[in-house]
């Protein structure tokens, strides 16, 4: 069964994920249709840009701890591997990635939305990466956050003492545009028309020129913070937290 809806406004496309029962988290299945999605698109001449939005009760959770439970540790590590080959492809893509999110972005939710090119925010979503707090450090997609917040900014929000509200996101640069509830999907379709009635080579080459500015070692940092997390998974409050998730360590 499809975790993903798709329709059409115009030249924009809207991919919407349908996991309410899991938060919108990021299982295997959800991340490989993401990809599939916006591979298409990017060579759909019909389509000019992409918005990525959530079902209720927000736009995504991170990963997806049901199905963490069901791993090892290093399948787990491999599974949050491919999710940070995902993120970083956005960029890679012609086409723009808009995120409109409503509710929550969390842990790897949050850096999700980050790796879009625009990101439009309601004001009371909660932004949080609460991995420091159950024993780890985020396993991927720091250097995304360091390109839109800057390092010093990005290590405050790593260790996330603290929830963002939509203003304060934005003030940051973790988002793009504030908008009131229930607002982000209309005006990041607004913003997505937008950059269709751009000329499409013009709107692409400015998108990878920029791609090879950003996270330029996004790969490596990946790989850094796999390796941490991984000797991370080894001290007793993460050990409690696997456990408390199933994961067999």
């Amino acid at each position: 069964m499809s975790e993903l809806a798709f329709e059409r406004v115009g030249d924009v496309a809207i991919l919407r994920i349908e996991r309410a029962a899991r938060r919108n988290a990021l299982g295997d299945a959800l991340v490989a249709e993401l990809r599939r999605a916006l591979q298409a698109n990017d060579v759909d001449d019909a389509v000019g840009a992409t918005v990525i939005t959530g079902v209720a009760p927000g736009f995504c959770a991170g990963s997806d701890l049901k199905e963490l439970g069901s791993m090892s540790l290093e399948e787990m590590i491999e599974h949050e591997s491919r999710t940070a080959r995902f993120c970083r492809e956005i960029a890679q893509l012609r086409k723009p990635v808009l995120a409109a999110v409503e509710g929550f972005a969390l842990g790897g939710g949050f850096i999700f939305a980050a790796s879009c090119d625009v990101v439009v925010t309601a004001r009371s979503t909660r932004w949080n990466l609460p991995e420091v707090r159950i024993g780890w450090i985020p396993p991927w997609g720091i250097e995304t956050l360091i390109d839109r917040v800057g390092l010093a900014r990005a290590r405050q929000l790593v260790w996330g003492a603290q929830d963002l509200d939509g203003e304060e996101a934005v003030r940051l640069g973790v988002a793009d545009h504030l908008v009131d509830d229930g607002q982000t999907l209309a005006r990041a379709t607004e913003l997505g028309r937008e950059l269709t009635r751009l000329p499409r080579e013009a709107v692409g080459s400015t998108k990878l020129y920029f791609a090879t500015k950003a996270a330029r070692d996004g790969e490596g940092g990946d790989r850094l913070a796999s390796h941490l997390f991984r000797d991370d998974c080894r001290n007793p409050v993460a050990q409690a937290t696997l456990r408390k998730f199933g994961v067999r360590v």
